[in-house]
């Protein structure tokens, strides 16, 4: 009789008390959260927070020696002036005109040369026999100071906005070219033989392997070609312009401005920082694409 109570009162296979046995049991068989993904976090905000702290006191340190004298106002500034001076800009209307001459030669040398450091990029890293004939070229100008092209490009496109764009083109296309290229080479030499074995043709290789496989490398050069940019802007406006935050920063610079020039360079500095961010978080979400074998290219 006992034994028989007890066989009533076991669950049935598959019954409710079955389900819930076995839920129970998963449940204990589920992993803890990782530990270490909560010491990443508090790693972070520590960072975050020193970063914060350091740049407070440097600003703090920094209006402090000014205001106490101990150098001389004539060859530095402030953050309250710089602040005061930038203001003052905006009141003027003359930051608005210079903000929108500087982004419009970034925006075009930056576009122009990230379509033809891809374009050519992917030729020279898929066909050995288009690398072989831009090869030279390619070394000569990325070997040559960009600096020193500028008194022919003004010669050839004035000082208008176009030889500006020519030089933030220069400066920028062959760190995104270079890159594109490595990206293209670097494809897994071993995926390719499967998928060959799979009947796949050259184009589909391409598109399914080589391209997702070289992301990697052409973000990198996008975020490589973008400072280079930024650079190339207030290089041009230094030499010839009438308008733009070089050109601001170079005539407050003769006057002894120097509230003006610190606006110019934190202006290019900010946007330096921001578009950098991006490119980077950008660049790793895509890291796991870059492959781990490196291949010849074709």
């Amino acid at each position: 009789m006992l034994e028989e109570k007890a066989r009533l009162s076991l669950p049935a296979a598959g019954g409710p008390g079955a389900f819930q046995e076995k839920s129970g049991g998963l449940e204990d068989r589920l992993p803890a959260p990782p530990g270490g993904v909560r010491r990443r976090h508090r790693a972070a905000s520590r960072a975050r927070l020193i970063s914060t702290v350091s740049i407070v006191v440097f600003m703090l340190v920094w209006e402090g020696v000014v205001r106490l004298h101990l150098v001389n106002p004539l060859f530095t500034s402030s953050p309250t002036r710089i602040a005061a001076a930038f203001a003052q800009m905006i009141h003027e209307g003359s930051l608005g005109k210079d903000l929108r001459v500087s982004g419009s030669e970034f925006l075009l040398g930056y576009a122009l040369a990230v379509v033809v450091g891809i374009l050519v990029g992917v030729g020279m890293g898929w066909y050995a026999d288009v690398a072989a004939a831009l090869q030279p070229f390619v070394s000569a100008l990325y070997s040559t100071p960009r600096v020193a092209l500028i008194p022919l490009l003004i010669i050839w496109l004035g000082i208008g906005i176009w030889s500006k764009v020519a030089v933030v083109f220069l400066v920028a296309v062959f760190q995104i070219l270079i890159s594109t290229e490595a990206g293209v080479r670097a494809a897994d030499e071993s995926l390719i033989r499967t998928a060959h074995s799979f009947g796949a043709n050259d184009r589909q290789i391409f598109t399914t392997i080589v391209l997702p496989g070289a992301v990697p490398f052409l973000i990198a050069g996008l975020r490589l070609g973008l400072g280079q940019a930024l650079v190339g802007i207030v290089v041009g406006e230094l030499y010839a312009a009438t308008a733009g935050i070089g050109y601001e920063i170079a005539v407050a610079g003769e006057t002894f401005q120097t509230d003006r020039v610190f606006v110019g360079i934190a202006i290019l500095a900010s946007t330096a920082i921001l578009l950098m961010w991006g490119l980077r978080r950008l660049e790793m979400r895509f890291e796991s694409w870059r492959p781990q074998r490196q291949g010849a290219g074709r």
